[in-house]
Order: C-alpha cells, then sequence, then structure tokens
C-alpha cells in the first residue's frame, strides 16, 4: 500500500483557526507584511460627529449646572417625630394590638420608633410669589404597604400618577374628597389626579387602613427635596432671589421656616441646621416612649 500523504487536518480547515489559536494567529501578523491603507472617510466622519454632539451636550450640562444653584443643609431633631399612624394604633380605645414589649436591657432612645425621613418628610424651597405647575407628572409607587413618598409638597395643579407595584389591588382616596374617591387599582395600573387647590389632601386606601399620604399644595413652592437618613438635604433653582427654606411632615410643616437669599451660587446651611423639635417636647416624647403603654407586660 502506497504511503498516504500528509495533509491540512480537519482543524486547520476550519475558517476560524486564526481566531481561535491566538499565539498562532500573533506569529501569523507579526511575520506578513504591513500594508498602509488609506483612511476611510466615510467612517471617520461619524464618530467625529458624535464626538461634537456629545461636546456640545456636555457645554450645555455644564452650562445649566452652572445656573443652578443649590441650598444645602441639615435637620436635627427628625428622630423624635411620630407618625399619626403609630399614635393611632397605640390607643387601645383603636385596638391595635402589639406584641412589642420594652426591654430593660436596650435604651429608650433605641426603643422609640422613629419615622423614615427619605420617604416621610419634605423640604420645600418657598419663594415670595406664587410659582406655575410644573408640566410633568409626579409619579408616586404604592407597594410595601406605603407610597414612595409619604409627604410631598407641590404647586396647585400638578399631575400626580399613582401606580400600584404589588401584586394585589389597592383602592386609594383623597378624604373628603368628591374627585378623588376610592377605585380599584390591580397589579401595575396607574391612577392619575391633578391636585386641584391649595391646601392639604390625605391619601388613604380602602383595603389597606396602615397607608396614608400627605399632598401639600403650596402655591409659593419653587423646588422640594427629602433628606437623607442622617437628615442633610439639597434643593435646587435656577432663578435667585429670597426664599423660605421650610420642612413638612405628616402634611404639616415643622420646625421654623429659614429665610435663604440666593445670588450666584451655593448656599450652605448646614452650620445652622433646622432643629425641628425643641428640647422640652424631645424630653417628654423620650419619658413617654420610656414607661410601658396601657396592657403591656412591665419586666
Amino acid at each position: 500500500m502506497g504511503q498516504r500523504k500528509a495533509g491540512p487536518s480537519t482543524f486547520s480547515r476550519w475558517p476560524g483557526r486564526d481566531s481561535l489559536d491566538y499565539v498562532l494567529a500573533a506569529m501569523t501578523r507579526s511575520n506578513s507584511p504591513k500594508r498602509w491603507h488609506p483612511p476611510d472617510l466615510r467612517r471617520t466622519r461619524r464618530p467625529l460627529r458624535v464626538v461634537g454632539l456629545l461636546a456640545f451636550a456636555g457645554v450645555l450640562g455644564l452650562a445649566t449646572a452652572a445656573s443652578a444653584a443649590t441650598v444645602r443643609g441639615r435637620l436635627e431633631g427628625f428622630r423624635l417625630l411620630q407618625n399619626p399612624v403609630w399614635g393611632e394604633a397605640r390607643d387601645p380605645k383603636n385596638r391595635g394590638y402589639s406584641f412589642r414589649e420594652p426591654v430593660p436591657t436596650v435604651r429608650a432612645e433605641f426603643r422609640r420608633l422613629y419615622p423614615h425621613i427619605p420617604k416621610e418628610l419634605c423640604v420645600a424651597l418657598l419663594a415670595a410669589t406664587p410659582q406655575k405647575a410644573s408640566p410633568l407628572a409626579v409619579p408616586i409607587k404604592v407597594g410595601g404597604g406605603r407610597t414612595s413618598v409619604v409627604t410631598v409638597v407641590v404647586v396647585p395643579g400638578t399631575k400626580l400618577v399613582f401606580q400600584n407595584t404589588d401584586s394585589f389591588k389597592h383602592r386609594l382616596y383623597a378624604v373628603g374628597l368628591k374627585t378623588f374617591t376610592a377605585n380599584d387599582m390591580v397589579a401595575n395600573a396607574k391612577r392619575e389626579w391633578t391636585v386641584p387647590e391649595a391646601g392639604v389632601f390625605e391619601i388613604r386606601d380602602e383595603l389597606a387602613p396602615s397607608l396614608r399620604m400627605w399632598v401639600v399644595a403650596e402655591p409659593r413652592v419653587a423646588a422640594i427635596g427629602h433628606p437623607t437618613l442622617k437628615g442633610d438635604f439639597a434643593v435646587s433653582t435656577d432663578v435667585p432671589g429670597e426664599y423660605t427654606v421650610q420642612a413638612y411632615f405628616a402634611g404639616k410643616p415643622i420646625g421654623p421656616a429659614l429665610p435663604v437669599k440666593i445670588e450666584a451660587g451655593d448656599v450652605d446651611l448646614s452650620k445652622t441646621p433646622l432643629r425641628l423639635i425643641d428640647e422640652r417636647a424631645a424630653a417628654k416624647a423620650a419619658k413617654d416612649e420610656a414607661e410601658p403603654s396601657a396592657g403591656a407586660k412591665k419586666p
């Protein structure tokens, strides 16, 4: 029998051989003569246009950021605020039973409930004159027994869009308002509502009594912000002038109003924090929380 000539293997005939064997591909490219190819202008123009547009957008962004002024500040005493829902549940007449019992080894300040201020507290920047309502709607998510923000301050005429993020339905309604009555909201459903006039509107749910939200309609509100867990807040505006910083909790103004003058740059109010509750109220709240509630077992 004649000897069979060695031919290219199946792997060597595979079109993707060079792309799979990286070492062989690198050696082949290094040994092959280099050839100069003229640049394809059709391919280079488009990236240049994209870079130009991005640069122009960056300039616009810098200009917008430069024209806007930010008021930064800090809140104090917010841990002593109590949600009205907690007060109602604590009243024995409402039969809001709880299995929580005071633990003597834990300090009273850590046994006391305190609000989640990124949702429950809103800081508003109030102008001297009435403002126009924004054409953009304010999204409000309903899920987990709460709304995405519990207190929000808007200009009358602002549209709110509620979205049910739970797998079950909700029946939201505004207390004492005929234009926003209870209606079924199935999972992922949305419901729009425009704030009719100045005032405070309380939103509840027929199927979840503990779900409560407050909408404060204030004609002079120019900007709002929600603080961090540490109490830091920031509100921005691009219109210089004299303003007032006011915090809102459970639909009511809380703490003193702090005047501020905005001119060309940012304003830092962290050296004079907004004290939401005075010392006497703080001491009384701490004493009430340290004492066992009615019906609880004494340690």
